[in-house]
């Protein structure tokens, strides 16, 4: 039979309407990560791929975009008191939660108050526990008073763990329970979440900011191993994985249908000593292990050539950061400090690491060599994230540490978080992360005093006095600082890294 050219006409335009009926193919990312999850609640992770996951869920009044610039997020503005002391935030309106319910400064008040208390014990107390109080002015606006004036104040609530959370499931799922109900205002919500394997999240279909998400849903996966999170990649079960293993690196780069993104990163790597502990409470002794250790070979035998000895306590691109010079190697030098500090045959100990994944046993595998060369022996453990709590936060009299492999990032993007966390001594563990109970008053003193000030001179003058007092005390073995590598499919794009290592995914999606 011979169609005529207006049989035919209707023909394809009803074949096209048919497929225009056809519902769009679901698209979803799938993203393969070096670590287990350590929980969904933000402000009870001290992990920044915990806190970056759970960004798909939650927001936070401000944030950072992927080059760590400040950005209003779910506040309109804010102004701040002569004095310092008091921080007046401005809502967007019309945003609600997953619940359904209006975001509005009750639910700011609930979560402060909640992480403020320092009898629900989260981890990110010490990052607010400044805030004497929280309230309620109207709907919405919101007043933070202040202990005392701290200039870092607005990074501080910019940090990914400041996020908020339905007013309704803090009521509903006290303590941990919370991390396993997850309910924000972000652009998914929770499918499925297993902490030691994945992370599940889809569209929310009544997001506020329009046209987004552009994705339907988010599987993050836990892998460990390296080489197992680049063959997803290259068989098609991931489309983004990070980190790139380093000596991966070139081969993905030979891959058509792969991208490889190298970014600088503000990601130092260091080992920690028990300054409570013999014979690092010595000194010669922390001086002598920096001395044994080959920062330059390191990079290249760990980390492929894709990191630089560390040169400062907080690496460039952390605002307020000073640079010293990488710590040279000198055996020789180790030695002879370790003799005039009683330990003229060396000694024993334990080195931890913080992760298990195999660049980090490649690290403290190198270090345990480097150490034997001058006579200190050691027994390496690299530990599962669950492990973590149970080795590490400890009360210095209970604490079986000696040496620990770790890393931080400043994900405030100021020094302040780069460093007190992890050095100052009201961030001794079990309370933060200051594992090797490192207490230095110059340090203590000259971090309050820059941040009861706005002056960035007289602010820089404090922290530089600081860093100064820290670097030449050695509580670390100064190590490198990384490049954040990562890889994914073409066609897939708005997917970052920051320089915290935190991600940035707002704009995800496949073209």
């Amino acid at each position: 039979m011979k169609l005529t050219h207006a049989a035919m006409a209707l023909a394809l335009s009803s074949a096209l309407a048919g497929l225009a009926a056809q519902p769009a193919a679901a698209k979803e990312a799938t993203i393969a990560v070096a670590s287990t999850f350590t929980t969904m609640d933000p402000y009870d992770a001290s992990d920044t791929l915990s806190y970056s996951a759970a960004k798909s869920m939650y927001e936070g009044l401000f944030g950072f975009d992927k080059d760590m610039k400040l950005q209003n997020v779910l506040a309109e503005g804010y102004k701040v008191s002569d004095d310092g002391l008091v921080y007046t935030v401005t809502l967007k309106k019309g945003i609600k939660f997953h619940d359904g319910t209006e975001f509005q400064a009750d639910a700011v008040k609930a979560n402060f108050d909640r992480v403020t208390n320092k009898a629900n014990a989260l981890r990110r107390y010490t990052l607010y526990y400044n805030i004497a109080k929280t309230e309620v002015v109207d709907p919405y606006t919101v007043r933070f008073t202040l202990h005392k004036p701290f200039s870092a104040f607005i990074n501080q609530l910019a940090h990914a763990s400041g996020a908020m959370i339905c007013p309704s499931a803090i009521q509903k799922y006290p303590g941990k329970e919370l991390a396993f109900h997850p309910c924000g205002t972000g652009p998914f919500v929770l499918d499925k979440y297993n902490p030691s394997e994945i992370l599940h999240v889809v569209k929310n279909p009544n997001y506020w900011q329009k046209g987004l998400p552009k994705v339907d849903g988010i599987t993050f996966k836990s892998v460990p191993e390296n080489s197992t999170r680049v063959a997803m990649l290259r068989t098609g079960e991931a489309d983004y994985i990070f980190p790139v293993p380093p000596e991966q690196v070139k081969i993905l780069e030979g891959e058509k249908n792969i991208v490889v993104t190298k970014e600088p990163s503000i990601i130092e790597r260091y080992v920690a000593f028990n300054m409570t502990k013999k014979p690092f409470d010595n000194l010669k002794v922390r001086q002598a292990l920096n001395y044994a250790v080959n920062k330059q070979a390191l990079a290249k035998v760990a980390f492929n050539g894709l990191a630089d000895p560390t040169k400062g306590i907080a690496p460039k691109g952390v605002e307020f950061a000073d640079e010293y010079g990488a710590w040279p190697y000198d055996p020789k030098k180790a030695r002879e400090l370790l003799k005039e500090a009683g330990y003229p045959n060396g000694f024993s100990a334990t080195l931890w690491s913080l992760y298990n994944h195999t660049t980090a046993q490649k690290v403290i595998q190198f270090l345990q060599q480097q150490f034997a060369q001058v006579g200190v022996k050691v027994s390496v453990m690299a530990m599962e994230a669950g492990q973590r709590t149970a080795y590490l936060l400890k009360k210095p009299e209970e604490s079986q540490l000696n040496m620990v492999y770790g890393g931080w990032s400043s994900s405030t993007g100021e020094l302040d978080w780069a460093i007190r966390p992890l050095l100052g001594t009201d961030s001794w563990a079990p309370v933060a992360s200051n594992f090797g109970y490192y207490s230095n008053k110059t340090l203590d003193d000259n971090f309050r005093d820059a941040l009861l000030t706005t002056d960035k001179a007289k602010k820089q003058a404090f922290y530089s006095v600081a860093q100064k007092a820290t670097w030449n005390d050695c509580p670390w073995i100064y190590l490198v600082t990384e490049q954040n590598v990562s890889a994914h499919v073409k066609g897939l794009s708005g997917f970052y890294i920051q320089p915290d290592a935190g991600f940035e995914y707002s704009q995800i999606e496949f073209k």
